[in-house]
């Protein structure tokens, strides 16, 4: 600014000694200049606190990356609208034909553009409604849409997949289908079904209660959520019991006490001499006779047989 209006305030000294017309261009370019160097100082203002407001180097408590964008684009937007305006008026534009101008074009171009009208709006409401932010592990079981935010955009939302796939969204897909967030869940539930053989039934009492006294006891467990052991029903080849009960919301986490507490039930079966189920099937025979007969390869003489039994008399 001060290198641009040093020049300028120059050649306008040098304009009055030589024409009166160049004097005015100079100093409607030099107003031009002024406004368009404020809307550059304002933006690279603005863009330098959105990043030390989500840099943790510079606070302890990063503010939503999401939001700050949100409000930084917006921002942005006004000024450049505003520095415009207010070119156009330096220039002698009259600012109410350019907004009459912009309204008549507005809806024409809203009529040919609608579908990136609903991707601007499906951003705005995204920003507002906050279903999900920058980082937030999402799906979707209407779409085949899971993995992690890494942008959201205006017309846009960028996901990477877990096989690491970006996926580019319209906006507007949002508005229409059901999306999951497991980033915000506070719990992970385990809820499995466990069978035994039904010759070991007599010993289902007291399995089920050493393995409710378990999870009261397992520190990974908590205990202030809904836990339940009971036996539950009779399969074709196995008495089932389920545990059901909630744990920490870290998937990685998660697995590794499910798998702690699977093998822990594992052994509480071993412990009494039962056995976990697998399928199987038994045969009847209808009497010894019979088995007897079809391990000596006896049959009755058929007709024919009979026939040749016959003729040879």
């Amino acid at each position: 600014m001060i290198w641009s209006m040093g020049l300028m305030w120059a050649a306008r000294i040098t304009a009055v000694q030589m024409d009166q017309a160049l004097e005015q261009v100079l100093d409607q370019v030099q107003r031009v200049l002024l406004i368009v160097l404020l809307a550059w100082f304002l933006l690279r203002l603005m863009q330098q606190i959105e990043r030390r407001l989500v840099d943790p180097r510079y606070r302890d408590k990063p503010a939503d990356q999401t939001t700050v964008s949100a409000i930084g684009k917006l921002l942005r937007a006004s000024v450049v609208i505003t520095a415009v305006l207010v070119i156009l008026q330096s220039l002698g534009y009259s600012v109410s034909g350019v907004l009459a101008f912009g309204g008549i074009g507005g809806l024409a171009v809203g009529f040919a553009a609608k579908d990136l009208l609903a991707n601007f709006f499906g951003g705005l409401m995204v920003y507002l409604d906050r279903p999900f932010v920058v980082g937030n592990w999402v799906r979707s079981p209407d779409r085949n849409i899971e993995g992690t935010v890494e942008h959201i955009g205006w017309r846009l939302t960028r996901i990477r997949t877990f096989d690491k796939r970006p996926l580019y969204i319209p906006n507007a897909i949002f508005n229409n289908i059901v999306v999951e967030n497991p980033s915000r869940m506070t719990h992970r539930r385990i809820y499995e079904h466990i069978g035994i053989r039904y010759a070991d039934i007599g010993r289902m009492e007291q399995i089920v209660a050493d393995v409710r006294q378990m999870l009261q006891g397992h520190e990974d467990i908590d205990q202030d959520q809904t836990l339940m052991v009971f036996f539950d029903r009779c399969s074709p080849s196995s008495v089932d019991f389920f545990i059901y009960c909630f744990t920490t919301p870290v998937w990685a986490e998660f697995h590794r006490v499910k798998e702690d507490v699977l093998l822990k039930i594992l052994d509480i079966i071993e412990s009494h001499e039962a056995q976990v189920a697998f399928p199987t099937s038994t045969l009847h025979l209808p009497d010894a006779l019979a088995l007897r007969r079809a391990q000596a390869g006896e049959r009755e003489p058929g007709p024919e047989s009979r026939s040749e039994q016959a003729v040879d008399a």
